[in-house]
This record gives structure tokens, C-alpha cells and sequence, in this order.
């Protein structure tokens, strides 16, 4: 064991005295953004045109919104479509089909989003928190801390961003359509659960209440809070749980992954067990793959013995992650013939496992690399 403190604690909770974003049409319900302009003196079915504008024709300028008369205009849209947050820098890789956007809050807090294009498909990687507070000493954005949670419009307004860009054939291939969401961006999605869920809920709204997307196209990625782990189970949403592992063995995962001081290699993965039994979805296990630290053939070996201790049903795949740099960190990815002889230990027993594509590396866009800094 280490003599060395380790460098961040573990923090739930963001900190005191944050002010709350403005709220927008996307925090509520279409009975919630009714009750809103009634409360206003508004007309109550303003909403729906309103919501047809956001979600379904991706409309920011309100002049564009000519069924709403002129003397209404300013005022719904003050109330219903503030603005919350503004492009500072948007980077390109891969020809242009891999876009990371670094977006400033309304109170000057930092996040990022990535936009993947691919054929057949375009996932928005989001962010739900502004820094992390998980203390994962790998991962560049839990080195940074948590300065806030986001408010379930933020979250919803990196997809829409996305989806105007698409349309606007701002992005390589024609115009297109979000299809797929990853809650893989800054922060721990389950620590802002209850804005999370209200972005799913949106993203998977009927137009114009919503996205109207799928939620089978919508990946959810924890570390590991347990109770929000069955809490997501009971929730009726079938979106795919992606439970970032990084090691199968406990002394090694409280070091990678400190939550795990809290819920056990044992209790983690049976609560991603429970949410298969419950949804009938398949969890993703997440293992980002460090060179001499956790991709040792026997931690291979213990991983697929770990997730076929519930069975062998087919209730989870393994996806591998090539570890991504971060600057002045110690922590490289596996040599290739090591990441192959971790594939074939796993597949030998039974376990399907996939390498993920990293994508936007050279732009610090891929998985861990989001630090989101003005430089």
C-alpha cells in the first residue's frame, strides 16, 4: 500500500451558495411549462409552439417564430427559452465528423460536449456536471474537482446544439439527426440524478414535448453509486447502463475508482446485475486499459469470473477503453498485445467483449480527457 494521501476526497454534493441556472422549457413537463405562462398571464397553449420551436424545428432565433404574435414574442421567450449557456471554442477531428464544443455556463462555469458522427448514426457524448467530484486519478476531469451539478436543461441543450448543427449541415455527411446519447462526458451522472433523469425523460418526450428519441439509444455511465443504480432500475426507462469497472479486484479498484471504498467490486456488480434482471437491457462494464496497472492476463481472467458469478445469460458485455493521455500523467495505455490477450482471456470465458474506437484523442475529446479550460 501507498503511504501517499491521495490527492482529492470523494464529493457528492456540489458546493453551497451556487446559483441556480435560469429555468427553461426543457427543466418541465408540458403540464409544467402550461402552468408556467399561466401563472404569467400567458395563454397556456403557447407552450406546445413554443416546444415545437425547441425541440422539433431546432429554432434559436426568435424571429423565426412567426406563429407567435409580436407582442407575446419577447415575453414567451424570456420565460421559456433563456439562454444558458454560450459556445466558446468548438474543435474539429476526424475530417470534421468529431466536434468537441467547450461551452460557458451562465455563471462561468466550463463544460464540454462531444458530437461523433458515424456512418448510420451521430451519438452526442454530454456532459451532467461542471468538473466531477468522483476523484478518479486517471481521468482528467476528476482531477479538476466539482464546482456544480447541471440542471436537466443544460444537459438537454448539448443534444439540441448538436441536432441545430446536423440540420444546419454543419457537420461532414449531410444533414442528419442525434440517434444516440452518452452520459460520458464531465461528471457522474447518478450524483445529479434527478436532473439526469429529467434530461432522459426529455430526450425521450414525444415531439414537440421532447426529442422523441429512443431510450434504447440513450447510455447512462456510473461508477458506481449503487442506490442510484436500482433507483435507475425502477425508473421504466429502458436506457443501456454503463458501468465504468476498471478492475475487478478491490484493492486495485479503491485506488482507480475511490467510490469503491464505499460499495465493493461485489456490491457494484450486483446492482448492474439487478438493473439487467429488472430492464432486460444488457450492462456495458467500462475498462479503461493502463498499461502494467489492471490489464494483467489474471485480472482478465478474475473479471470474467466476477461477471459470470451471476450467470451467463448474456446480461453484459465488457468494452474495453485504449486509456487516453492526460498531460503529466503516469498512467499509459496497455500495450496492443496485452489489450489482445485480454480480449481472448475474456471471450474464452464467455464474456462478449468489444475495444471502443477512441475518437477525438488529438483534440483532448476522448473518454477521460475532458478538462474543459479556456487555454
Amino acid at each position: 500500500m501507498s503511504d501517499a494521501p491521495r490527492s482529492l476526497p470523494l464529493v457528492f454534493n456540489e458546493p453551497r451558495g451556487r446559483k441556480k441556472p435560469p429555468q427553461h422549457l426543457a427543466d418541465l413537463d408540458e403540464e409544467g411549462r402550461k402552468d408556467l405562462l399561466t401563472g404569467l398571464g400567458l395563454p397556456a397553449y403557447r407552450a406546445r409552439q413554443v416546444s415545437t420551436h425547441y425541440f422539433s424545428r431546432l429554432v434559436d432565433d426568435p424571429a423565426q417564430m412567426t406563429d407567435l404574435p409580436a407582442t407575446q414574442r419577447d415575453e414567451l421567450v424570456a420565460a421559456l427559452l433563456p439562454t444558458l449557456m454560450t459556445p466558446l471554442r468548438t474543435m474539429e477531428a476526424d475530417k470534421g465528423t468529431t466536434r468537441k464544443t467547450l461551452w460557458r455556463l451562465f455563471d462561468g462555469a466550463l463544460v464540454e460536449s462531444v458530437l461523433m458522427r458515424y456512418p448510420g448514426r451521430v451519438t452526442m457524448c454530454v456532459s451532467s456536471q461542471a468538473g466531477c467530484g468522483m476523484a478518479c486519478p486517471f481521468c482528467a476531469t476528476g482531477q479538476g474537482g466539482l464546482q456544480r451539478n447541471m440542471s436537466t436543461a443544460e444537459i438537454v441543450e448539448q443534444v439540441v446544439a448538436g441536432a441545430r448543427s446536423l440540420a444546419r449541415g454543419e457537420v461532414p455527411g449531410g444533414p442528419g439527426r442525434v440517434s444516440n446519447v452518452v452520459f460520458m462526458g464531465m461528471g457522474e451522472p447518478m450524483a445529479n440524478y434527478k436532473a439526469m433523469i429529467g434530461a432522459v425523460r426529455r430526450m425521450t418526450d414525444p415531439a414537440p414535448a421532447g426529442l422523441g428519441m429512443s431510450a434504447r439509444g440513450i447510455t447512462v455511465s456510473t461508477v458506481g453509486l449503487v442506490p442510484r443504480m436500482r433507483q435507475l432500475a425502477e425508473e421504466g426507462i429502458p436506457v443501456t447502463l454503463a458501468l465504468s469497472l476498471h478492475a475487478p479486484d478491490d484493492e486495485l479498484r479503491n485506488e482507480l475508482v475511490p467510490i469503491n471504498t464505499r460499495s465493493s467490486v461485489a456490491e457494484t456488480v450486483e446492482a448492474a446485475w439487478n438493473y439487467a434482471m429488472v430492464t432486460k437491457r444488457r450492462v456495458s462494464i467500462e475498462y479503461a486499459m493502463m498499461r502494467g496497472i489492471n490489464d494483467q492476463a489474471w485480472r482478465a481472467d478474475l473479471l470474467g469470473d466476477v461477471l459470470n458469478s451471476y450467470g451467463d445469460w448474456a446480461w453484459v458485455h465488457a468494452n474495453l477503453i485504449p486509456l487516453n493521455p492526460t498531460p503529466g500523467s503516469k498512467w499509459t495505455a496497455s500495450d496492443p498485445a496485452d489489450e489482445r490477450e485480454f480480449v481472448r482471456r475474456l471471450e474464452a470465458k464467455g464474456i462478449p467483449t468489444t475495444v471502443r474506437d477512441t475518437r477525438g484523442q488529438e483534440i483532448d475529446g476522448a473518454c477521460g480527457q475532458l478538462a474543459a479550460t479556456e487555454l
